[in-house]
């Protein structure tokens, strides 16, 4: 028995070897093939990718969870760069931007490290527009930071607090235990095509365009650090949201809110039209039938809230 015992010890040291290999091996190869779009600026000694583009008034786009600044820059960016300064950040601990926080970066403390970032490369006062996640560190920004933005524009923004528990998946990975066993295994062996796949869920009911998981880089996400991260930060959304709330009242710039009306991730009725009565003459722009990715599949009508936010702020 001690014998059968060593073998499988023996065994299960060489699998985990092997996964840590290939867990390396595919974090290089995605860092190799898409590697940081714009530039590292360093704020209080964290780095911070920004990609700037365009010239005019300056838009600060965030994204969601799990993503990175190719989000964004897949067809929102390049529209509003025709009329904008347009800036985009990866947020801390994604893409190329640095974790500082061990037990997930909050909403605040994001909205702080960006409007920073947004400050040391001239951007002021920019509109502030944020995609579900990033809708909720747009609030963040607009309540904590308000002499720092000129405009709010959040896209499927999770803004109400929720009635749903935090998915198994997520859970997990935001553990210690979780990060040091599960994700090394999912890095290693869960292939870039089904993490693809499982991007059509995310449009639903549409599905991701075509040739945006090649501009995406899904492998970037599935980079271990990444990934916890992310669940640490989706854990404790929930309680930070629900503390910023009672402040919506105080935000007093031009809001345009857009969502979809097929938007099962986020949803419409539960999130946008209880918000819409909460922020103080905010316009909600309905798209039917999209589902959470308007940034995405419905790129020229975000861009429009846009135009609005930076009409009714005498930008444009």
């Amino acid at each position: 028995m001690m014998r059968i015992g060593l073998i499988a010890l023996t065994l299960l040291v060489m699998l985990w070897a092997v996964a840590l290999w290939r867990a390396v091996r595919n974090e290089t190869r995605a860092e190799a093939a898409f590697p940081p779009e714009g530039e590292i600026v360093l704020v209080d000694g964290i780095p911070v990718h920004a990609v700037v583009m365009g010239e005019g008034p300056d838009v600060v786009l965030i994204h969601g969870s799990s993503g990175n600044t190719r989000d964004m820059t897949f067809a929102l960016a390049p529209i509003l760069a025709e009329n904008y300064r347009v800036i985009v950040f990866d947020r801390p601990g994604l893409g190329y931007s640095a974790s500082f926080n061990p037990d997930g970066e909050t909403i605040e403390e994001q909205a702080e490290i960006l409007q920073k970032a947004a400050a040391q490369l001239g951007a002021e006062k920019p509109i502030v527009a944020g995609q579900s996640y990033g809708g909720s560190v747009s609030l963040a920004w607009a309540v904590t930071r308000p002499d720092n933005f000129s405009g709010l524009v959040l896209i499927a923004a999770a803004a109400i607090p929720w009635e749903t528990p935090l998915d198994g998946f997520n859970k997990l990975a935001a553990t210690p235990t979780g990060s040091a066993t599960a994700l090394p295994l999912i890095t290693a062996f869960v292939p870039e095509w089904y993490v693809e796949k499982a991007l059509d869920r995310v449009f639903a009911p549409q599905t991701a365009p075509e040739g945006y998981a090649q501009h995406f880089g899904p492998g970037l996400t599935m980079r271990r650090a990444s990934m916890h991260a992310n669940a640490k930060q989706r854990a404790n959304l929930l309680d930070e949201v629900r503390a910023l709330q009672p402040r919506y009242s105080e935000i007093d710039v031009p809001t345009e809110i857009v969502h979809g009306t097929a938007d099962d991730t986020v949803g419409l009725d539960w999130h946008s039209y209880r918000l819409i009565e909460q922020i103080p003459g905010a316009e909600l722009i309905e798209l039917p039938g999209i589902g959470h990715m308007p940034q995405v599949v419905a790129a020229p009508e975000v861009a429009a809230a846009i135009d609005r936010a930076a009409q009714r702020a005498g930008l444009r």
